[in-house]
């Protein structure tokens, strides 16, 4: 019993302000600064901290919270640990507490009249749970690598995480809610409030995706309750698409009969509307759309840009690849920085939204070599060999080139 009541305690704990009052409010957690790490491409060295439930993540900010996983992480396993996975907030009022008991998710607009209201146990008791395995990827994954450079956060590419998503299906809630026949969009907002401008951080689906039987309230991840940062007590999970549609914190879901044009639906999170969601450097889209499914990407995981190999040893080199749900198909790799290319061994299929591992050997002789991997998924969509641009610093998925040294 004291267990549980540990446990409730915590997650009634203060979380505000900067990175030592959010330490300071979990009870039992140390706050120190663990380390620094040298990231070049991202505005040269950044700090390591330990937030609450966190291992040390590379801080961008601390108000709102903004940390990346380590990319070393990603080399780990294919799931990605909750105290190592990223956490992104937009606006800097982030909730101080929440009592998972107590928590409600209202649901308006529906052909009652008036509110639907669920509380935590009516969830978890009066629908049949799911699990799915999927990807959740900040939209400006990478763009601190956007040449030339972008406004936003300038993130790596360690704003991602693959994980166990334990929920019910957004579609029986909203059946149960009784949805008006003329709902066009359904929209989301969490606890989370904007203190410096931008509004609340409301995000729309229509209705036919809201309703598709993926999209998902989500409590658990990996088998445990949400991390407080990562949206306890329950989020929205909406498998391959990008993280701005995951909402943290879900406490209320509106049935609207128009297209939500609220500001983070627009102007925010667009990108140009065409097939490369992309523009000529410098230079504004004519038209745009609301960013939506991720595009393919695939990257090494077992080997740093600039690392050291033993030269005419093999080295079996690994990495992930994923998509926005048709799947991985096949991966390529490449020694010579893109002239020849040779498939190499996919992993095991954990679900069309999941990373899914892949390897092969090399035996490099003396001096340098440049590593790229080139991922295909089901539809033939691959990525593109030279970086594309957009204003946004959205949808990064070039080749990535990973230069290591034989000695």
């Amino acid at each position: 019993m004291a267990d549980i009541d540990t446990h409730q305690r915590l997650r009634r704990r203060l979380l505000a302000g900067g990175a030592g009052a959010l330490a300071a409010g979990m009870a039992g957690r140390s706050f120190a600064q663990a380390a620094t790490v040298e990231l070049p491409f991202a505005n040269g060295r950044r700090e390591l901290v330990a937030f609450p439930e966190k291992r040390p993540l590379i801080v961008l900010t601390t108000r709102p919270p903004q940390l990346e996983t380590p990319f070393e992480v990603f080399n780990q396993g294919i799931v990605t640990p909750n105290d190592a996975f990223f956490v992104r907030y937009h606006n800097s009022g982030v909730p101080r507490s929440v009592d998972g008991d107590k928590h409600v998710i209202k649901i308006g607009g529906n052909a009652a009249g008036k509110p639907y209201e669920l509380t935590m146990a009516q969830l978890r008791t009066q629908f049949k749970p799911v699990e799915i395995l999927a990807v959740n990827q900040c939209s400006g994954n990478g763009r601190a690598l956007f040449n030339p450079r972008v406004t936003g956060g300038q993130l790596g590419n360690g704003a991602m995480g693959n994980a166990r998503w334990v929920g019910v299906p957004l579609k029986d809630v909203l059946a149960a809610a009784e949805v008006r026949s003329s709902a066009r969009q359904v929209t989301f907002d969490g606890l989370d409030v904007a203190v410096f401008g931008g509004g609340d951080f409301v995000k729309a689906l229509d209705v036919n995706h809201a309703m598709d039987g993926e999209v998902m309230l989500a409590w658990q991840m990996n088998g445990a309750d949400l991390p407080m940062l990562n949206g306890y007590p329950v989020r929205l999970v909406v498998p391959g698409y990008y993280g701005t549609y995951w909402i943290k914190h879900l406490s209320e879901i509106a049935v609207v009969d128009r297209e939500f044009d609220g500001f983070w639906m627009k102007p925010a999170y667009r990108v140009p509307d065409n097939a490369c969601a992309c523009v000529e450097p410098g230079t504004a889209p004519t038209s745009t759309r609301p960013i939506g499914r991720f595009n393919v990407r695939s990257f090494i995981t077992s080997l740093a840009d600039g690392a050291r190999v033993r030269a005419g040893d093999q080295v079996v080199v690994r990495g992930i690849a994923f998509d926005g749900g048709q799947g991985v198909r096949e991966v390529a790799f490449s020694s010579d920085g893109g002239q020849s290319w040779r498939g190499a061994r996919l992993g095991a299929d954990m679900g069309r939204y999941s990373f899914r591992e892949f390897s092969f050997g090399l035996t490099p002789a003396k001096g340098g070599h440049d590593l790229r991997v080139r991922a295909w998924n089901r539809s033939g969509d691959s990525q593109p060999v030279e970086a594309l641009w957009q204003p946004a610093g959205y949808m990064r998925n070039v080749v990535e080139s990973v230069k290591v040294v034989a000695v």
